[in-house]
């Protein structure tokens, strides 16, 4: 029966698949980001202290990105590879690959665990807080650290989920944690009135819960997959393969890490406490509409790679067409919604109308580029369910640390605290367009006989 449901990815006709592995998969992405979401709804209503309560927690945003990244390096490094050698019939040397990853995440659950409860309070500081929300901001990571482990399961290994076709079970791994959050978040932050540390203690309990469902079905004989003591010992080519494919994802999720702590120290030295608060709507506003577009291309991705591995090359050029038009237009609809109503999005994070009105202005500036930048949301999956790591590092790394961390140094030198929001929109219209160059130069060659023999 699993094996059937494998197979149909390479049998089942292209709409009806793309969307019922897509749909589940965009509903645990909207689902996972809620995470985040409803903890900074809440905390930026906490009555008094909302807007100091909401950059504390904004500035912990760098190291949530980077727990989250680390996930990637076996999730979406490890998944496609599982997936292509799903689609040559090689199902022990798939589950290698998903032991493997099961053992990398283990080690970066403690290594990230170790580093930042060692360094907590300097980097809250670097990353932009200051000495009126470092109190909120060390509150809730020293809470939300001690679940790094359930974060880099439950992330990490959801991907292997997916990569056998089982959008669905993925989806209530996720749905899982993220209904428990939703409800203790207002009875933790209000009810018992713990704040901040109400809102970590929802987090890390509805990770716990989507870890243990995700574990729990990849050691159960409904997943074709299966976590196996014996396919968990390091195997160096293994991880070297799944690190060498997942450094794209790896990088894409890291830097925005860097990101944040370029553009929320940049906001704090010209502008100030409330443009940081600015920034941490803003960039919650982003993830809400890029869930949805990352959902879809998981949803997808496994579907290519499984018939690139078949050698389905007709198959594999419809879906990767179909899902790059179903990235531009869906991001560019998303942001004329967001840049002709900035100060409904901005309300539901804070009630305050200083910062509503500065939201309102920055908006429209910030994500304008955003209307190209689907065909970049598009094209990198596509590199990434062929195999091709270097191609997808490159985008990754050209948008923001060639691109978007540079101007956000040097633009405010001339156009001050401006110059951090002209930063964003210059870098994704330049990163697409890259983005896209590299698509029509290399794809043909790529979806070849000769490049699916180079994959080992």
């Amino acid at each position: 029966m699993q094996q059937d449901k494998e197979k149909r990815m390479g049998t089942e006709p292209i709409g009806r698949l793309m969307i019922g592995m897509a749909v589940p998969s965009i509903v645990a992405q909207v689902i996972n980001i809620l995470y985040n979401i409803v903890d900074r709804i809440y905390i930026g209503h906490i009555e008094g202290v909302g807007m100091e309560a909401l950059t504390g927690v904004g500035v912990t945003f760098p190291i949530i990105t980077l727990i989250s990244a680390f996930s990637a390096f076996a999730g979406a490094g490890g998944a496609p590879l599982a997936s292509i050698w799903l689609g040559k019939g090689d199902r022990k040397r798939a589950e290698k690959i998903l032991g493997n990853g099961v053992s990398m995440l283990l080690f970066f659950s403690l290594l990230l665990m170790g580093f930042f409860y060692a360094f907590e309070k300097p980097l809250l500081y670097l990353f932009g807080a200051s000495d009126a929300t470092i109190p909120y901001a060390v509150d809730y990571i020293s809470i939300y650290l001690l679940g790094t482990i359930f974060v880099e399961l439950a992330l990490g290994l959801n991907a292997f989920i997916i990569s056998q076709g089982q959008s669905r079970i993925a989806m209530i791994a996720v749905l899982i944690g993220a209904a428990v959050n939703i409800i203790l978040d207002p009875i933790f932050i209000f009810g018992f009135q713990m704040g901040v540390k109400g809102a970590a203690r929802a987090t890390v309990i509805s990770q716990a819960l989507s870890a243990l469902w995700t574990v729990g079905f990849l050691i159960s004989k409904r997943s074709s997959l299966t976590i196996k003591p014996e396919a968990m010992k390091p195997d160096l080519h293994i991880i070297g393969s799944v690190m060498a494919l997942g450094v794209s994802p790896f990088i894409m999720r890291a830097t925005e890490s860097l990101i944040s702590v370029v553009l929320n120290s940049g906001l704090q030295r010209y502008g100030g406490d409330i443009y940081v608060g600015s920034l941490t709507i803003m960039q919650s506003v982003m993830q809400m509409y890029a869930a949805p577009l990352g959902g879809f291309t998981q949803g997808v991705q496994p579907i290519i790679s499984y018939n690139f591995g078949a050698g389905n090359f007709d198959r594999v050029k419809k879906l990767y067409r179909s899902m790059i038009t179903s990235c531009f237009l869906f991001s560019a609809s998303a942001t004329i919604l967001i840049i002709i109503f900035p100060g409904f999005f901005a309300g539901m994070f804070t009630n305050d109308a200083a910062l509503i009105r500065l939201v309102e202005q920055m908006m429209p500036i910030f994500m304008c580029g955003m209307l190209v930048f689907g065909l970049q949301q598009g094209i990198q999956p596509t590199f990434l369910a062929l195999g091709q790591a270097k191609i997808s590092f490159f985008i990754a790394i050209f948008r923001k640390v060639i691109l978007l961390v540079p101007l956000a140094l040097i633009l405010p030198l001339k156009f001050g605290v401006m110059g951090i929001y002209y930063a964003e929109p210059i870098s994704d219209v330049l990163s697409a367009t890259m983005a896209a160059m590299l698509f029509l130069l290399n794809i043909k060659k790529i979806v070849s006989k000769e490049t699916l023999q180079k994959i080992k």
